[in-house]
Parts: C-alpha cells; structure tokens; sequence
C-alpha cells in the first residue's frame, strides 16, 4: 500500500487515492505547483539492452530510436487495422527505457514486448515495486519531488508529459486557436517506496500539498488528454482522439498498422471523433463511462471520462460516430437526461490532408485528333 494511503482524508479505492477530502481544492494547488498526486493506477515498465531503442522504434507508433538520455514521448501498439492496442509513456535515461502504463494494460503490454523480443538484445520486465507521483511543472512540487526520483543511471527518472504540444512528427486535427492543453505541463517521477514515503514526510514540513486521482483526471479531460484506460476500446484508432499529434509519428519507418494509419490520415476520415462536453450541472447528476449520447432521438456516441473542473464545473469526453450533429446533445445517465453543450476537438472531415496530385489520363488528347496521328 501507497504510503500516501495513510494521510489523513486520504479515501481510496483499490489501492488508489481518489482524493484527500477537497477534489476541487486539490485541483487548484496542483494547477499552481504546490501538489504532489500518488498514481496508483499506472505501472512501470522497464525495458533494457542494447537493441532497446531500434526494437521499440520497429514496432511502435513513435520514433524512439534517437532518443537521448532525460528525453520523454509517449507511444501506442496498434493492430494489423490500425487499431489501438496498448500506450505507454516514454522515458530514456540512457541505459534504460521506461514504460509508463496504465495499470490494466500493463501486464498485457509487458507479455506483448516479451514475445516480439525473438533475437533482440532486450530484456522487459514489470517493475511493481516502483511508485509514480503526478506534479506540474514551475512550482514547489517539482522542487520537492525530482530530487526524490530514482536516478539508475545519472538521470532523473521524470517523465514530461508530451501532450502539451504536438510532437515532431505529429499532426493535430484539432482546429481550436489555444488549444487546451498548452498550461498541461504533466510530469510523472518514477520513486522507490523510500522515496515516496519522504514525499509524504515533507509534507508537513513544506507548502506542498497531496492531490487524488480525482483531481488529475479532472484536469486530463479540460485538456482533451485521451488515456487508455479511458478513450480506447476494440474499434479506437488514434486519429478519432487527436492522439496523432503527441503519439504517432508520420513519417517514420514501417510497423504493425502504419498503413492504416496513413490511409486513413491522408485519404479517409475516421469513423468516430472525440467531442469535449459541457454537461449541465443543475441536477448535480454527473454521467458515468459508458452512458449514451443523443441527438434529438438518435444515439450517436458514448460517454468515455467525466470530471467536475474547479473552473468549468462538469466536463466530460466522448466518442462520437462521425456524422453526429455539431451542437447540443443529451446525456442518459440514472434515468436523467443532461443536457450537454459539445465542443469539437476532431472535427468530423478530420484526415484527408494530403494533397494528392492529379495525374493527367494517358489517353487524353485534343478534341478531334486522329489517334493515328497523335
């Protein structure tokens, strides 16, 4: 157990700290750098060996292999059809790769590197001894916790999150001005049980404060963050929730589901699209995963994370077929229907970028002209 789980006001759920008695509260100090988060559900992943970097830039999203040692991304396994399988966080020390999963994906993830391993010098294994602490950047929390982060090999492990800003490579279907997540400054330390608990001891003998999952998750959906754990299921593909622009790198060489990728990037549209929703909060009736989205009488999506924001009250992300209206929507959650302002993030013509020539036919020639003498 998470030596944050004794705190006092600490509830938790599995293991996991939802929140310290004041999600709101805990969302403001963390938005401010004077709170820690424990993430109790994600695990690490360490992969190691000489071959690590190259192996994982061949079956990956990403392109990984020059990464140098402090530097972060994040990656996505998709199917033969592009689909999405796993994701991980990124971070290289140098020697090491370090994995960062959500907690029900890991062990899958963990078997599915295991087996494409064949020759590679590689070696992957779980690593659930190790804790994770959530902070944005620029403030005490940073100050208090990246001197606590294990540091195997000269480099502190500190993952930043690269949500923040699309990534080289990368593309953003997103057409919003200032998009959301420019002030997401996401960082996760990876720390030892030692560590953690001189977290939880400074304290008391610092302005930093502790936060719950409630919080970070509330602050992930303000910034149409997909996750995992939240955004994905058996038919995701990446470009429906704008996971292009921090995930996939466009350019790079073949792996497993490119060619969907691309396809569907350059010709085609996604079948689904990610919406951000503003859910009226006057039956103080919060929708949960899972609960349908209408328009009018027609169903047209699924509820995927919902949070109540310190600033924006409730908010919530949903999949939405391709062809839903851009407009007001309806939420059916406990027998109440939540009316629903819905803001675009992938817009409904998103892919089709490139600009593919037009190739002049072999067979046309001038009006009239006799082929014989063409």
């Amino acid at each position: 157990m998470s030596a944050f789980s004794a705190l006092p006001g600490a509830v938790s759920e599995d293991e996991v700290v939802l929140h310290f008695g004041d999600p709101i509260r805990e969302q403001r100090r963390l938005v401010a750098g004077t709170a820690v988060a424990p993430l109790g559900d994600r695990v690490v992943i360490e992969v190691a060996g000489e071959d690590r970097l190259s192996w994982l830039d061949s079956i990956t999203s990403q392109s990984v292999a020059r990464l140098g040692a402090g530097d972060s991304t994040e990656l996505l396994i998709l199917d033969p059809q592009g689909r999405v399988e796993h994701a991980a966080g990124v971070l290289e020390d140098g020697s090491s790769v370090w994995l960062i999963a959500d907690a029900a994906d890991a062990e899958s993830l963990a078997t599915w590197l295991q087996r494409m391993v064949f020759r590679s010098r590689v070696t992957v294994a779980v690593r659930p001894e190790l804790d994770l602490v959530g902070f944005f950047a620029g403030g005490d929390a940073e100050a208090v916790v990246r001197g606590l982060a294990l540091t195997p090999n000269g480099t502190a492990l500190v993952w930043a999150d690269p949500w923040a800003a699309v990534q080289l490579g990368g593309h953003q279907y997103a057409t919003i001005e200032q998009h959301p997540s420019a002030s997401y400054e996401w960082r996760v330390a990876i720390v030892d049980a030692d560590a953690a608990a001189s977290v939880v001891g400074l304290i008391d003998e610092t302005a930093v404060g502790v936060a719950g999952i409630l919080a970070t998750e509330a602050l992930r959906v303000a910034a149409w963050r997909p996750r995992w754990a939240s955004e994905v299921d058996e038919r995701s593909l990446p470009h429906e929730s704008d996971w292009i622009r921090s995930a996939v790198h466009l350019s790079k060489g073949c792996y497993r589901g490119q060619e969907t990728v691309a396809k569907v990037h350059n010709l085609g549209h996604p079948p689904r699209r990610l919406a951000a929703l503003q859910l009226d909060g006057s039956d103080d009736v919060l929708p949960s995963p899972g609960d349908a989205v209408f328009a009018a009488e027609d169903e047209v999506g699924r509820i995927t994370s919902v949070a109540r924001h310190h600033e924006d009250g409730p908010i919530a992300l949903a999949i939405l077929s391709r062809r839903a209206p851009i407009g007001d929507l309806i939420v059916k959650a406990e027998g109440t229907d939540i009316a629903a302002s819905q803001q675009v993030i992938v817009p409904a013509d998103a892919g089709a970028t490139a600009d593919v020539p037009r190739l002049t036919r072999l067979s046309r020639r001038p009006a009239g002209q006799d082929p014989r003498n063409a």
